[in-house]
């Protein structure tokens, strides 16, 4: 609305509002944007190709000795069928596990890729308006003076955990084709499965948080939600920073203890494999 002579009246008091909306947005502006960006752009893989190389160099050293293991398994079996099946089944595993870790870094690309893309699928669902303060009611003007602080701090907490996890992503395309070349090495497929499914569980992480911030939004449909809009928001990133604190180091954690457990427990049936 354009301020004139004649709509001083209704004019002044709307622009005191827009003003004293922009300075508590203001701060707030800045780190939704960047929340957003973490959780929908692609992370960029590019620097750590070299990198991925190198890794792709040093696990190919292998590929020989394993096909030349096989190859033994396969001459020394005679007529015994077991041995010959084992052998066969070892030789097929060594091969698709060369075409998987040569092709780790497509594949990895791909699903970090797709990740995005249902991430920001989600959030293109939510009103911008939501994660904004906006002074709509008595309720909310109270709360939300009092609680703004609060929310920034919880949306700094966020980009902590979201640029953490982003690291983890990043470098992961370095560890991808470890994952894929102990998952199809019996003494080490524990391993690979926990580094599988850890960057694997750290790609998809922003689409249930994405999913978490649908929800949240939502709940202002309810008149009950409505009036403690500030309240839902700190919740919905509160319970965003849980789920990334309990997958990302938690459950990470817990999946290698077992893992190291499984690994222990079974040298006996390993060594009866080789046999």
């Amino acid at each position: 609305m354009r301020c004139g002579i004649t709509n001083l009246a209704s004019c002044i008091p709307e622009k005191i509002y827009e003003f004293i909306i922009n300075l508590l947005n203001a701060p707030i502006q800045p780190l939704l944007t960047f929340i957003e960006s973490l959780l929908t752009d692609p992370v960029n893989l590019t620097p750590f190709i070299s990198l991925w190389a190198i890794m792709l160099y040093i696990i190919s050293l292998f590929y020989g000795l394993l096909m030349l293991y096989s190859g033994f398994n396969f001459m020394l079996s005679g007529h015994d069928v077991v041995k010959r099946t084992k052998a066969k089944e070892w030789f097929k595993n060594i091969l698709i596990m060369v075409v998987l870790v040569q092709a780790s870094y497509f594949l990895y690309e791909l699903v970090v890729d797709i990740g995005s893309l249902l991430s920001a699928g989600i959030i293109g669902l939510i009103d911008s308006h939501f994660f904004l303060i906006t002074l709509d009611n008595l309720a909310n003007i109270g709360l939300q003076f009092f609680f703004t602080f609060f929310y920034v701090l919880t949306l700094l907490f966020t980009i902590l955990f979201l640029t953490f996890r982003y690291i983890i992503i990043a470098f992961g395309v370095v560890f991808i084709p470890i994952g894929i070349f102990f998952y199809f090495i019996p003494p080490l497929k524990n391993y690979g499965k926990l580094i599988i499914n850890f960057l694997g569980t750290s790609i998809f992480l922003g689409f249930f948080i994405s999913v978490i911030l649908l929800v949240s939004s939502k709940l202002l449909d309810i008149a009950l939600f409505r009036n403690f809009k500030i309240l839902v928001m700190i919740s919905a990133f509160s319970l965003a920073n849980l789920f990334m604190l309990y997958f990302m180091f938690f459950s990470a954690i817990k999946s290698a203890l077992s893992t190291a457990g499984k690994t222990s427990a079974s040298i006996t049936s390993v060594i009866k494999y080789f046999g």
